[in-house]
């Protein structure tokens, strides 16, 4: 019986690592959203909850039958009678209650053993809800009802019409076991949170403005740049216009954080912005910082397939610029790595261009609004 418990959960495990990686890109964005930062506490809370996810669809899914074109199944689809379970396991073992010797008997049933499975599947559930979510019992009742619920559908339509029939029972004590085990797992989170970080004071004593700016968060900011910068360009190569790149690049990583006092779209959904020397960020330093990354780092590689600028150089100057290339992302590279693994991360064209990043918090850009200075973070 344990045997076929070990199959789904080693498949949750195999396949938690593709839903970490699609679970990564909106959880950090909401957590730069919500909270400006990246708690770590949080975070394993958070992908424990995912794995547990994973297990428990995996456990009450697998094994699927063999072929979507199932046959009509041979018992009752639907038991409808509440605590039958009782009755089931009195009838398969040798339990009387005039004979304390028989009790025992009743732990190798594997009907009462599949109760203790479905009460013990939701205790984790029960116990997130608690400490985690703070929710109230009553809510942890009905979404631990909800999510059995939603467990015993999915198999009676056989996975809403992906099978051809039904390849589990709908069991109303399915219901009534998940349910308490959620209860169970509420109580015990209640009965040891005083042992635990409170999820509510994770944040009291974090100063955000003494955050450092991750390269992780100025990543998220770029890919999510990116879709805007790139959709911009490719419109403007549609159009008879030469130098579309330096123009799309121009408008949306110089006049536009200008405008904006520092923010891209990207910047401005994980909450940072750019600051410079004085309250607001000027022209002159965006052009530097990003003429220097995008004009020219990035620049010499949009040359080489430039056909209006190759097709009027000799194949010696084409290898002199490959080379020039070469050694650029080469040192480039080299730098990045070296300012990835110590404390000063500010890179040669922010300190050339005598800019930074900070949180962008609405509580520092009221500040900022007003006339102060936020604090500039290195990053």
């Amino acid at each position: 019986m344990f045997h076929s418990y070990l199959f789904p959960i080693s498949y949750a495990f195999l396949t938690f690592p593709l839903a970490a990686l699609l679970f990564t890109l909106p959880f950090l964005i909401v957590q730069y959203r919500r909270h400006g930062y990246i708690n770590k506490v949080r975070a394993l809370m958070l992908y424990l909850l995912l794995l547990y996810l994973m297990n428990a669809f995996y456990l009450v899914m697998l094994p699927l039958p063999a072929n979507r074109h199932n046959s009509p199944p041979s018992f009752g689809e639907i038991q409808h009678i509440p605590f039958y379970f009782i009755q089931d396991i009195l009838k398969h073992s040798n339990f009387s209650v005039d004979q304390p010797a028989t009790y025992l008997s009743i732990l190798s049933e594997p009907t009462f053993l599949q109760i203790i499975f479905n009460m013990v599947l939701m205790v984790p559930f029960g116990m997130f809800l608690s400490y985690y979510f703070r929710t109230r019992w009553v809510v942890c009742i009905l979404l631990s009802f909800g999510i059995s619920l939603f467990f015993e559908i999915t198999q009676i339509t056989g996975i809403y019409g992906y099978f051809d029939y039904p390849y589990r029972v709908f069991d109303v004590d399915d219901l009534i076991t998940n349910t308490l085990g959620g209860i169970i797992g509420f109580q015990i989170a209640s009965w040891i949170s005083g042992l635990l970080p409170r999820i509510e004071h994770l944040d009291s004593k974090v100063d955000l403005s003494a955050k450092r700016i991750t390269y992780t968060r100025r990543g998220l900011a770029f890919l999510l740049d990116s879709c805007v910068w790139i959709a911009g360009f490719f419109l403007l190569s549609t159009l008879p216009i030469k130098g579309a790149f330096w123009i799309a690049t121009g408008i949306y990583f110089m006049l536009i954080p200008y405008l904006t006092n520092g923010r891209t779209l990207g910047k401005w959904i994980v909450r940072i912005q750019l600051t410079g020397r004085s309250p607001r960020i000027s022209l002159g330093s965006l052009i530097v910082r990003y003429g220097l990354l995008y004009w020219v780092l990035l620049g010499l590689h949009i040359l080489l397939f430039e056909p209006y600028v190759i097709d009027n150089l000799s194949a010696v100057l084409t290898l002199i610029l490959q080379i020039l290339v070469l050694i650029i992302d080469s040192l480039f590279l080299i730098h990045l790595l070296s300012r990835v693994f110590t404390k000063n991360n500010q890179l040669l064209y922010e300190r050339l261009s005598r800019t930074s990043h900070a949180i962008s918090w609405p509580k520092q850009q009221q500040n900022t609004d007003s006339g102060t200075a936020a604090k500039p973070i290195d990053g």
